[in-house]
């Protein structure tokens, strides 16, 4: 969790740098209210404003910038010192892919609005995420195993700046984690297109040539991926402090308040609530104007 929280009643005592970065990735935002700050062009519609200790809170600070620019921007304040990071740890369904796995399978099974309801509420934090899917698995019993490839083919797409991403925190010798509650059957191949040193899912399991209706135990959920966040920081000899962790939906909370910076795309409210920072701007890559990386030390992959 970064060291500013925006449920933090105490106010900013250090010096700050306030990252503000266009949603249309052209448009630059300099309020008035940074007007005495050192400023810094990252990128295309992207600055960063350091400033002196303001002595406010952090929600007020946000608030104080969201009225003179609106909704158009993406707005992470973080420690001046903070340093770049060096393990990068995503879910994949809505986060580094467009689209839900297991909702996308479920159309080949003609019942994609039943699952992708019960999907939607395990999302929002209103289900047990491991009842939930093992509700939602057990109705697609009897797909064929061809429909898993087939879905992989014709619906699944990477969204814009995760291979730049990858490859940038890789390029500054960090390493890259895909660890979700989908499945290893689109996980192993996400993170092959993406970029992913490795990736950690559930496992469908099958009767012949089509699908049990079971998943494999344990179930990987919201705990599952803080375990492996806090495994790979040990391997690595780093500290949580040194982890950017990208989700979108409850069950990645744990994971997303215990890295140093923890960034929702496009998230549920739940976990915009827990998240350092927040992106509804196309690109993922924004986390790297989040960690004071310029576009011109990025290693730009065409998505």
């Amino acid at each position: 969790m970064n060291t500013f929280s925006a449920k933090s009643s105490e106010p900013i005592a250090v010096p700050a740098t306030v990252v503000i970065v266009s949603h249309d990735e052209q448009t630059h935002a300099a309020p008035d209210r940074l007007k005495d700050a050192s400023i810094k062009i990252l990128g295309p519609g992207a600055m960063e404003f350091a400033i002196a200790p303001p002595n406010e809170t952090l929600a007020d600070l946000l608030a104080a910038i969201r009225v003179e620019i609106g909704d158009a921007f993406d707005v992470y304040v973080r420690p001046t010192d903070a340093a770049r990071k060096k393990l990068l740890i995503c879910d994949m369904d809505s986060t580094v892919i467009g689209q839900e796995c297991i909702d996308e399978l479920a159309d080949y099974a003609g019942i994609k609005d039943q699952i992708s309801e019960i999907t939607e509420r395990a999302m929002r934090g209103e289900l047990d995420f491991e009842a939930a899917l093992t509700e939602r698995v057990g109705l697609l019993k009897g797909l064929s195993e061809t429909a898993l490839q087939q879905c992989f083919d014709e619906r699944i797409t990477l969204n814009p700046g995760i291979k730049t991403l990858t490859a940038t925190i890789k390029a500054n010798g960090g390493r890259c984690l895909l660890v979700s509650g989908g499945f290893t059957f689109f996980t192993s191949r996400v993170a092959e297109a993406a970029g992913f040193d490795e990736n950690y899912a559930n496992t469908l399991l099958m009767d012949g040539s089509v699908l049990s209706g079971e998943v494999g135990l344990p179930i990987l959920g919201r705990q599952a991926k803080l375990d492996r966040l806090n495994e790979a920081v040990e391997k690595l000899g780093i500290s949580p402090e040194d982890v950017v962790s990208m989700g979108d939906g409850a069950n990645d909370m744990s994971m997303i308040e215990a890295a140093g910076l923890g960034v929702g795309y496009h998230p549920h409210p739940i976990l915009a609530e827990a998240a350092d920072a927040v992106i509804k701007g196309p690109s993922l890559a924004t986390a790297l104007y989040f960690q004071g990386i310029p576009k011109s030390d990025w290693v730009v992959v065409p998505d």
